[in-house]
């Protein structure tokens, strides 16, 4: 049985499969700059092709995907690639998988699908802290609301009402003001000069004031966050990643101390993690996705 996952990125194609009998195939193709659909779409077919050459016909395939689709399948909005606005995706799956079972789902959603099954947890809260915040929740080992009802648009949550606009048009998403560029954006107001993230971390370790405020800033939000949810859905674990927050040791530890200052007496709180699988979290959520029944 063979179990493809692919992870549709803002900059690249990566694709990954698993069989009952070989060692894991992984790849990754990067898209054309040229802003022209049909030139991604050739290196997506580049991408299934040379894992089928190497790995074999897949039987199920799941695929990681952040864009949003409508009802009939088309792409209605992804603002890291455009021109994709209005692509049939259903078709483009039926070309590359004639007959083949394959699912989409949220990159979030599917990123927290493998973090819990790599911290061998059912119940889990995830964020992807990186160029935005993505994230999803798992409630028993299924991604919660699940690929038939949308995304669990964690970073879409209110933080701060009276914060930075979002690039969705809110005010106050958490992405607005915990997400990489929005640290950054902090903390370079606080220092007085533009900052970037190489220059970031070494003041975070040096424990430089602004450094800090700019971090703990953001640390604090998506524990606001991390919470709220909490008190809605009671996870186990909060997990934590993303290339930003991968970045600064004890970013996730910052945030479990928030997270704790926000208890309630009498309450438990879900322990907080950094997580595990860095920047393949989706990839693996997509092999997942194309496993499940």
């Amino acid at each position: 049985m063979s179990s493809w996952g692919i992870d549709i990125g803002g900059t690249k194609v990566a694709v990954r499969v698993e069989t009952d009998t070989s060692e894991p195939y992984e790849d990754a193709m990067t898209w054309s700059g040229s802003g022209d659909v049909r030139e991604d779409l050739a290196v997506l077919r580049a991408a299934v092709a040379s894992a089928r050459d190497a790995a074999g016909a897949p039987h199920r395939v799941g695929i990681a995907f952040p864009a949003a689709l409508d009802a009939a399948g088309r792409v209605t909005s992804w603002p890291n690639r455009p021109h994709w606005t209005g692509l049939d995706w259903g078709a483009v799956l039926d070309e590359l998988f004639p007959g083949v079972a394959a699912r989409t789902a949220d990159d979030g959603d599917l990123a927290a699908l493998a973090e819990a099954e790599r911290a061998g947890s059912p119940d889990v809260l995830y964020f992807g802290v990186g160029t935005g915040v993505g994230g999803g929740v798992v409630l028993g080992g299924r991604p919660v609301p699940g690929p038939e009802r949308g995304s669990c648009e964690l970073g879409h949550a209110i933080a701060d009402p009276a914060g930075p606009r979002c690039v969705c048009g809110r005010r106050g998403c958490l992405q607005a003001v915990a997400s990489g560029p929005a640290v950054l954006r902090a903390a370079g107001r606080l220092r007085g000069a533009d900052t970037d993230f190489d220059e970031l971390r070494r003041a975070w370790l040096d424990g430089q004031e602004w450094a800090a405020v700019a971090v703990e800033s953001g640390c604090a939000a998506l524990a606001s966050v991390a919470v709220s949810t909490a008190e809605l859905l009671h996870p186990e674990l909060v997990l934590i990643g993303g290339g930003f927050a991968a970045g600064l040791p004890g970013f996730a530890d910052v945030v479990a101390r928030h997270v704790t200052g926000l208890a309630r007496p009498g309450h438990r709180v879900p322990r907080v993690r950094q997580a595990r699988l860095g920047g393949l979290s989706s990839l693996h959520g997509a092999v997942l996705l194309g496993r499940q029944d």
